[in-house]
């Protein structure tokens, strides 16, 4: 899995995009105090009360100097104004650089919603988070201007105008499902307990699907536990936990305490899904009903599984060697025949990865610095991995209103 990016304060109700805005050093201004009698005297000018700027001579009767009277300001004054605007500039650098850290140098400004054009407007986008930023960029142009949001998620996904946000966790562990329309407003907000790790949304943008890790925090490790929900946002239906869905494995009704559920991935009629079991150190991929409240095994050792949007594959990681401890590969496998093809990725890849299109996959990688970036890679097993999205992870395709 990825590790779990920032964690900023998540934010109010429909908030909208902003882009990104380089940060221009500008020269402090100083202001001198003027007076009734001497007016404001130019810098280096001599000052009107007979001195140097500043007050170097004596002043008219009655009237202070300009740089030593209760109004004045002297050069210890505007030495102290300069300092201050110059401590003020280098923490706006810093703030401005601690959010764009993740991505190396500033992406070119790009125009939000309160400028009149949204993401995707006129085209597709790249949903990703920037160091925890929900953003955006250009899906036929991903190196091209990223517009950053106010809204602060651990995993998000977007389809079909619903975005999915996993809100930063509290001291206390708790984190909560906040469900946005495409301006942002915040349409409903579910409480959760956990550490969040993979979000889905349905193509429809009707189905919404989590998971956490309740224990634990890699699934290469043992001991680890995790709990997983889908919320239909036209009913309201809400699975709180996968878990307590009626099993089967190998066709016979199976139960046990050790059962965990992650990875949800949905089908196109909004009610089937795959996703991931484990039980007695064994993995499976499980087809799922969520009327029904059931699940079934399909297949062995496929994790993180992500259907294709024609339906006919699935992309996963596949332990090395059947080992997750060994890393793993990202593979596809065709949902009719079972064959499984491996990728030219050739890195240990954590992460579920996401169709761009039906012929190229985007995930998450994480660099030995702690960064995360978004590649792409061909879903055919040619080709080799590309940078797609420098400093990002959390990758989903969104349509403009009214597109495909």
């Amino acid at each position: 899995m990825s590790a779990p990016e920032p964690t900023p304060p998540p934010d109010g109700p429909a908030q909208q995009a902003t882009p990104v805005e380089a940060v221009t050093p500008v020269e402090p201004v100083t202001r001198e105090n003027p007076s009734p009698t001497t007016g404001s005297a130019e810098p280096g000018a001599p000052a009107q009360s007979g001195g140097p700027a500043g007050g170097g001579g004596p002043a008219e009767p009655g009237v202070p100097a300009e740089g030593g009277g209760p109004g004045g300001l002297g050069g210890l004054g505007r030495l102290v104004l300069a300092a201050g605007a110059a401590v003020v500039l280098a923490g706006a650098v810093v703030v401005y650089l601690l959010i764009t850290r993740a991505g190396g140098p500033p992406p070119p400004p790009g125009p939000g919603p309160d400028g009149g054009a949204r993401p995707g407007a006129g085209g597709a986008s790249l949903r990703v988070l920037s160091n925890g930023v929900l953003s955006a960029v250009p899906l036929q142009r991903p190196d091209g201007p990223r517009t950053l949001t106010a809204q602060r998620c651990d995993r998000a996904y977007a389809a079909a105008g619903t975005i999915g946000c996993l809100r930063p966790v509290d001291p206390l562990g708790g984190t909560r499902l906040a469900v946005l329309d495409r301006d942002l407003r915040e349409r409903r907000s579910i409480p959760l307990t956990g550490f969040p790790n993979r979000l889905r949304v349905s193509a429809s943008g009707r189905m919404v699907a989590w998971t956490l890790f309740v224990d634990g925090h890699s699934y290469a490790a043992s001991g680890y536990s995790t709990r997983a929900g889908i919320l239909d946002t036209r009913t309201g239906a809400l699975a709180g936990s996968l878990e307590e869905f009626a099993l089967t494995v190998d066709g016979r009704p199976y139960r046990a305490a050790d059962v965990n559920v992650w990875g949800v991935t949905f089908a196109g009629d909004d009610n089937r899904f795959y996703a991931t079991m484990s039980t007695g150190g064994h993995r499976y991929l499980v087809e799922g009903d969520f009327t029904a409240r059931t699940l079934r095994t399909v297949a062995d050792r496929v994790e993180c599984p992500s259907l294709s949007p024609d339906g006919t594959r699935i992309a996963f990681k596949a332990a090395v060697g059947g080992d997750p401890a060994r890393g793993w590969r990202l593979s596809v496998m065709d949902v009719a025949t079972g064959e499984v093809l491996a990728l030219a990725e050739t890195r240990s890849v954590d992460d579920q990865a996401a169709w761009l299109d039906d012929r190229t996959l985007a995930y998450g990688l994480q660099r030995s610095d702690g960064v995360n970036d978004v590649w792409a890679v061909p879903a055919d097993g040619t080709g080799r991995p590309r940078l797609l999205v420098p400093g990002a992870n959390s990758p989903s395709v969104e349509a403009p209103p009214g597109g495909p």
